[in-house]
């Protein structure tokens, strides 16, 4: 406003003026003062405008986020591109890049409807954030991209993606516009990171889970939670090294109870686990602060210690910067809780308890992980642990009583565990089971009770690939490769296929393989159908 009273300043000034000129000259005068008029009307008009334009440019920089400049893209530069009719996929999408961000990673965030396949070409990974309007209509501001970008034909094998597909379950297409992307990118060869996260109007559960698999993808394994999970409270009640002797990380067999009764979950879901400091790092933090724990904690009517417990600490200079100065309810509020942490679940309801299996993790500096380290070595027995169940429609088991490939590596056995603990619970046969690990004599998860199915006939078909029992390394997806003529078969008669484990591996080379197998059309459409689904992490 005050540009614009400079300006009726001199517009008044210069009208003063041609006043006080002589009458013989007024003609002139008045022309010359309608001239100046007009120059600083155009003067003004043309400021505005590249204010405009200044202030345009400066949001959809900001929008863009870092690096949006082509020549600085490399295979670690990330696209996280958003369809938005209400507006919450674009806060999605910009909580998605902000957390990329946070991780130290190269984001660019665009609006679908500016993206072709040149840009898409020009990026190794793309993670979509995409809303479905009505009945699985892709929002307005998509319809460029239908209408140019999907009916291009253009290979992006290069590509690794995912999506985050919202919608509402109350509809036919429940995020429809989500699962046409999915099956577009795949038709352009491009490779799923993990499969899509269908986001049920805001599902806080899903978001989780979407955060998680950006963590896994940023390697950041502190990246803070969105929104804090609402625990229940559980009991350790079990812990077992499956794996003595091995080369590789311990791995361990948890069991825990509930006092809630009617807990109920299926094969397939997912458990939350809420972890906790050790009292080591607790007090290493307080020691270096030169705090008292024992000092209560205005907010909370808890003990300083008791807050630090499930926060997250600093373990360097720059993490401590700047907290010697504040008191104990200060640090509280500065510090982030620690992120949760998913776990497949190992066991069904009938088994009278939650199982999973957790192999140990380690920081750089030989910290263990803030997950593993909790639960493997930390908590007490018998102690409480924070965990909240989380359905994974996803994962959960075939409607109908189908023939089931089961194909895992690693960790990924306790997903593939639960769904032939439900198949053999309900009678149902036809079960193939594909697993892989390094050597069998001391990674063969649950060997006996495998073994017992297979005798029983529960277990059709055991096939393992141990990587280092032999000069010559195999993996799962060699295993598919020796077998493909009798997984065309299992697949004909109406077989589902189900794949858990590492995404970083054993999952992308298995999509590989099974593309080889069956082909693109085939694939696909046992996407579409639910008889293909991953729980890959």
């Amino acid at each position: 406003m005050k540009y614009l009273a400079v300006v009726a300043g001199l517009l008044i000034s210069n009208f003063s003026y041609a006043g006080s000129i002589g009458a013989g000259s007024i003609g002139i005068s008045h022309t010359a003062n309608a001239i100046i008029v007009i120059a600083l009307y155009l003067i003004f008009c043309g400021w505005v405008i590249w204010r405009y334009k200044k202030r345009t440019a400066k949001t959809l920089l900001d929008k863009n986020r870092v690096n949006s400049d082509t020549n600085m893209r490399d295979e670690n530069s990330i696209l996280v591109a958003y369809a938005s009719q209400t507006g919450n996929a674009e806060q999605l999408a910009q909580k998605t890049a902000d957390s990329l961000n946070a991780a130290g990673l190269a984001v660019e965030i665009h609006l679908l409807s500016v993206i072709d396949a040149k840009m898409l070409h020009s990026f190794t990974r793309a993670l979509f954030v995409v809303s479905t309007t009505g009945e699985g209509d892709a929002p307005d501001n998509a319809s460029d991209f239908l209408r140019k970008g999907m009916h291009q034909d253009t290979n992006l094998a290069h590509l690794n993606y995912a999506i985050l597909a919202l919608g509402d379950a109350s509809y036919t297409y429940f995020c429809g516009f989500g699962h046409t992307l999915d099956a577009w990118l795949q038709h352009t060869h491009a490779t799923p990171l993990f499969d899509i996260v269908e986001v049920d109007r805001n599902n806080d559960g899903a978001l989780r889970h979407w955060q998680y698999q950006l963590s896994v993808l940023a390697k950041d394994t502190e990246m803070a939670d969105w929104k804090t999970p609402d625990y229940q409270q559980w009991k350790l009640t079990d812990r077992t090294l499956l794996n003595k002797g091995s080369v590789g990380a311990p791995v361990y067999h948890l069991r825990f109870s509930t006092q809630k009764h009617g807990t109920r979950w299926q094969a397939g879901d997912i458990a939350e686990v809420g972890p906790r400091n050790s009292s080591k790092s607790v007090n290493m933090f307080l020691n270096y602060l030169g705090v008292d724990g024992s000092v209560q904690i205005e907010s909370g009517g808890m003990t300083f210690y008791e807050g630090l417990l499930d926060k997250l600490l600093p373990h360097d200079e720059i993490g401590f910067k700047g907290l010697a100065d504040l008191d104990a309810d200060a640090i509280l509020s500065t510090l982030n809780i620690l992120p949760h942490r998913e776990y497949s679940i190992a066991s069904i309801p009938q088994d009278g308890g939650l199982e999973l299996v957790v192999r140990q993790t380690h920081y750089a500096d030989g910290r263990l992980g803030i997950g593993s380290g909790w639960l493997t070595e930390y908590a007490a027995m018998d102690s409480d642990i924070a965990l909240r169940i989380r359905e994974n429609t996803a994962f959960h088991p075939p409607l109908n009583d189908i023939p089931l490939i089961l194909i895992g590596n690693g960790t990924g056995i306790a997903g593939l565990r639960a769904h032939l603990k439900m198949r053999v619970a309900s009678g149902r046969g036809d079960n193939w089971l594909i697993f892989g690990e390094r050597n069998a004599e001391h990674d063969f998860y649950f060997k006996d009770e495998l073994s017992t199915w297979r005798d029983q006939g529960v277990l059709t078909r055991l096939e393992t690939a141990f990587s280092r029992d032999q000069a010559e390394r195999i993996y799962v997806q060699d295993v598919l490769k020796s077998v493909a003529p009798d997984i065309v078969k299992w697949v004909e008669i109406g077989a589902a296929i189900y794949v858990c484990g590492s995404a970083s591996g054993m999952a992308p080379a298995v999509h590989n393989e099974l593309l080889e197998i069956l082909g693109e059309a085939t694939l696909s459409t046992l996407t579409a159908s639910g008889r293909y689904r991953r729980d890959v992490y």
